[in-house]
This record gives C-alpha cells, sequence and structure tokens, in this order.
C-alpha cells in the first residue's frame, strides 16, 4: 500500500475502515502512510486503516513483520519514520491513560499464591504504594475489581491462587486487570500463545462479548487466524514490509495473502461458512526469534 499524506487544513485519508456497530463516531485508530524503520531496514510501510470504535480488530501476519511493533507504535512507545498515526482523537501516546495493555507473557508460575482477584486489582490501584486504606476508595475499588472480574467471567476461579489456574483461567484475568480501569481501547499481545484451541476460541468470544456489551475498541494481535476469524471485525493483515486493512472477507482472500506473501496460500470455506485458511508460508529466518518485534 502507498504512503498517503494528510492533506493540509483537512482531515486524514481513512482507507480500510471495518463497518463498525458504531457509525457516526470517530475511528478509534486511523493511520496514513505509516512507516516503521529500523536502520536500514523497513520493518513495514504504507500502512493506511481506520478502526472503528466498539469494534474486534486482529493483527495478523507471520513471525517477525512488526505485529507487536504496531502495538507500541498505537501507544505511542514507537516512533514512526514515516506517515502518521492517530488514537482516540489525538496523536499515538497522547491518550494512553485511556488505553488498556495486555503485554506478551507467558504463564504465571506455579509457586506463585498471589490470588487471581489480587491480579486485576493490581490493575486499579497498583500504583499506589502500601496497603489499600480501607474506605470509600477501597470499597469502590473491590466494587470495580468484582465487576471487572464477572465481565471475563472468572468469578468463579478469581480467589484461588493464581499458580494453580489454567492457561485460559490466567488469561481471563489479565484481560479483566486490563479491563478494570475502564479503557476505550485495549490492545493484547498475543493472548492465545500457549493455549490449546478451545480456550483461543473461548477467549476470542470474550473479546468479542466485551465488544459488544461495553463498546470497547479491541486490537489483538495473533499469529494463527483460525481460532479467531469467525469474531472479528476487522483484520489488519501484515506482510512482507505491507499490510492490508479491511473486513475479513476483504482480506481473507486466497488472492489478496498469496499478493503480500507472493507465494500461494489458500483461503477455503468449511461447510458452515467459516473461513479456513491454508499453507501460509513462514519465513525461515524469522521463525526461531518470533517475539523479536
Amino acid at each position: 500500500m502507498r504512503p498517503e499524506r494528510a492533506p493540509a487544513g483537512g482531515d486524514p485519508p481513512v482507507t480500510g475502515a471495518a463497518e463498525g456497530p458504531s457509525p457516526g463516531r470517530a475511528p478509534a485508530v486511523r493511520a496514513g502512510g505509516a512507516e516503521v524503520r529500523f536502520a536500514d531496514r523497513v520493518l513495514w510501510s504504507g500502512v493506511d486503516l481506520a478502526i472503528e470504535p466498539g469494534t474486534f480488530t486482529a493483527i495478523l501476519g507471520p513471525n517477525g513483520v512488526g505485529k507487536s511493533t504496531f502495538l507500541k507504535v498505537v501507544l505511542g512507545l514507537q516512533r514512526l519514520s514515516a506517515g502518521w498515526v492517530e488514537v482516540l482523537g489525538a496523536p499515538a501516546g497522547r491518550e494512553r491513560h485511556r488505553i488498556g495493555y495486555v503485554p506478551q507473557r507467558k504463564s504465571f508460575d506455579q509457586s506463585l499464591r498471589l490470588r487471581g482477584v489480587d491480579v486485576v486489582r493490581l490493575g486499579f490501584d497498583g500504583r499506589r504504594w502500601g496497603v489499600p486504606v480501607p474506605g470509600t476508595r477501597s470499597r469502590h475499588a473491590r466494587t470495580t475489581v468484582a465487576e471487572a472480574v464477572a465481565l471475563v467471567g472468572a468469578t468463579g476461579f478469581a480467589g484461588r491462587p493464581v499458580g494453580d489456574l489454567s492457561g485460559g483461567e490466567q488469561q481471563r484475568l489479565v484481560v479483566a486487570q486490563a479491563l478494570v480501569r475502564g479503557p476505550d481501547l485495549l490492545l493484547l499481545d498475543e493472548p492465545l500463545d500457549n493455549l490449546d484451541l478451545a480456550n483461543q476460541g473461548a477467549v476470542a468470544r470474550l473479546v468479542q462479548r466485551i465488544c459488544r456489551e461495553r463498546g470497547v475498541t479491541v486490537m489483538m494481535v495473533a499469529h494463527d487466524v483460525n481460532p479467531i476469524l469467525p469474531y472479528l471485525d476487522q483484520v489488519v493483515y501484515l506482510a512482507a514490509g505491507h499490510a492490508v486493512a479491511g473486513t475479513p472477507s476483504e482480506v481473507i482472500t486466497t488472492e489478496t495473502l498469496s499478493g503480500l506473501y507472493g507465494a500461494p496460500v489458500e483461503v477455503l470455506r468449511a461447510s458452515d461458512g467459516r473461513l479456513v485458511v491454508v499453507g501460509a508460508p513462514e519465513p525461515p529466518a524469522l521463525h526461531s526469534d518470533r517475539h523479536a518485534r
């Protein structure tokens, strides 16, 4: 996709927009001609997109193409080498307090005795030192934490030590931690890693429900599109230094993915109507360092 500059005196161009459930509102995230370069290597360039509020978008692509870097750009932690990105109506980084973020992580150690509800509570007042002071604020915190735990379906196990919980249960609590302060935008960096197929689908359904019920815009980095495809409103697919953004039916096609990869990629439609991606190549040089970017 070609870089595109914002016209002087007007709004930046918007391309690749999904048909989200919140018509009439400004996009939660939009970009024009965005590029990230490290020394003489262009990670990706010419990224043009608009992500509508209250939608579920997946950032997809093979290992090492810069999916996590894209989230860092949205957070304002990674500078662009060209183009622009606007987040929640302001330059990236300015409205960071309105963003919930779940970084890449492995499972909690089995020896960790911190309760699940305490992990969620850290998202509410983890920046404050000392033991919570009893009073109105403490009661408000308990109520808010309980609501976030219930939202992700974790009430039944949030009182147990987090080290005793399954990977899927732990991931629900981490999502609750990111939601507890009521963000407008939720960024999830490979939250399905180390989960089996059943739990991957369960987390994807949970994220979709949060979008629908709370109007939270969600951007999730994922490596495998198949378990989450039925739940998505929009896809941003990164490959070979380029990106294509749009609805799943627009982007997840044999022609589009084969063009991005420069190699045959087949997209099939299952008997129940689901799209299934088959044979997407994985660059060998990047496979050994999956989370480098």
